[in-house]
Parts: structure tokens; C-alpha cells; sequence
């Protein structure tokens, strides 16, 4: 099969970092398919998931020398082998994320959210996440020109933030 495949190796807490014998021969078994691997210790990272505290699980992972959990690193491999984006929508009330293929234009995008703004599509305002992170609202990018109308033909990109204008 064609299909993209994401091997994950449950490795001891010592191989965590580097791998092991059989995490090597994993790789190598695999090296010429549409595939990751994904080395982890699933009982350190299960201890990571349970603590409520940001603080604790970053203390936690500066003792195991840790720069994100392991199944950060399998979320972003599962989302490149599917060909996955993230856009965003930020209101008053929330800010949520979206899941959408690379490729999708924006009405396509806006149909995640219902399928009546894809039907009833008439443009987008987009800010890229970059420049919303650096200019901290989305007042503040349109009032240094960062915020774009968008129509139809527009392909969303990887951590666009998005308001979309439609009519039914």
C-alpha cells in the first residue's frame, strides 16, 4: 500500500534520546516506505500527561533533557505524513483550531466550521500566525496592514488565522 505509516518505538528511559538495537532495526526496515519513526518512552511520557501544573511538566522535562513531549513530536510526524494544516479562528469568546489538507482553498477551509460558509463564501480576512503572535491582536496587525482580504482562490496556509464573511 501507498498509505503513510508512523512506526512508534516504546524504547527504555536510557534509549529515549538516541534509540536502541531494535529501534535502529526499525528504521532500517522501513527506511524505503512512505514512513517516521518516532523513538519514545511511553511510561515518561504518560507521567508527563497526567501533571495539571505547565511549570511541573516543564521541570519534568529539563530533568530528562527533554525540549517537548514525544507525543508532540508524534502529533506534528502524523500531521506531515497526512498532508495535514492547522488554521485558526479567533473571537472574543475563543480562539479554536482547525484541521484541513495542505491545498484546501479558503471555502473548502470554511466548510470544517459549517458547511453553509462554504456555500455562502464571500471572502476571507486572514492574518498570518506570525504576525498575529508578534503584533498581539488582530486590531493591532490590521492597524500596521498585516490583516488581507482573501477570495475564493486563496490556498489557507499552515497556521493562518481566519474570520471568513459569508451569506446563505
Amino acid at each position: 500500500t501507498d498509505k503513510p505509516v508512523l512506526y512508534v518505538a516504546n524504547v527504555d528511559e536510557a534509549s529515549m534520546h538516541t534509540g536502541n538495537k531494535y529501534s535502529e532495526a526499525l528504521k532500517a526496515a522501513v527506511k524505503d516506505e512512505n514512513a517516521e519513526v518516532i523513538i519514545m518512552n511511553n511510561n515518561i511520557e504518560a507521567q508527563i500527561a497526567e501533571m495539571e501544573s505547565a511549570d511541573d511538566k516543564q521541570l519534568f522535562m529539563d530533568e530528562y533533557k527533554m525540549t517537548e513531549p514525544a507525543l508532540d513530536r508524534l502529533i506534528h510526524s502524523a500531521y506531515r505524513l497526512l498532508n495535514l494544516y492547522t488554521y485558526f479562528t479567533a473571537g472574543v469568546q475563543e480562539v479554536r483550531a482547525w484541521t484541513i489538507h495542505e491545498g484546501w482553498k479558503a471555502p473548502q477551509a470554511a466548510s470544517v466550521i459549517h458547511t453553509d460558509f462554504e456555500k455562502g463564501f464571500i471572502k476571507a480576512e486572514v492574518i498570518s500566525y506570525d504576525d498575529f503572535v508578534k503584533y498581539g491582536s488582530e486590531a493591532a496587525c490590521r492597524e500596521v496592514g498585516k490583516l488581507r482580504i482573501e477570495g475564493k482562490e486563496y490556498v489557507v496556509k499552515d497556521g493562518d488565522v481566519m474570520h471568513f464573511r459569508f451569506n446563505v
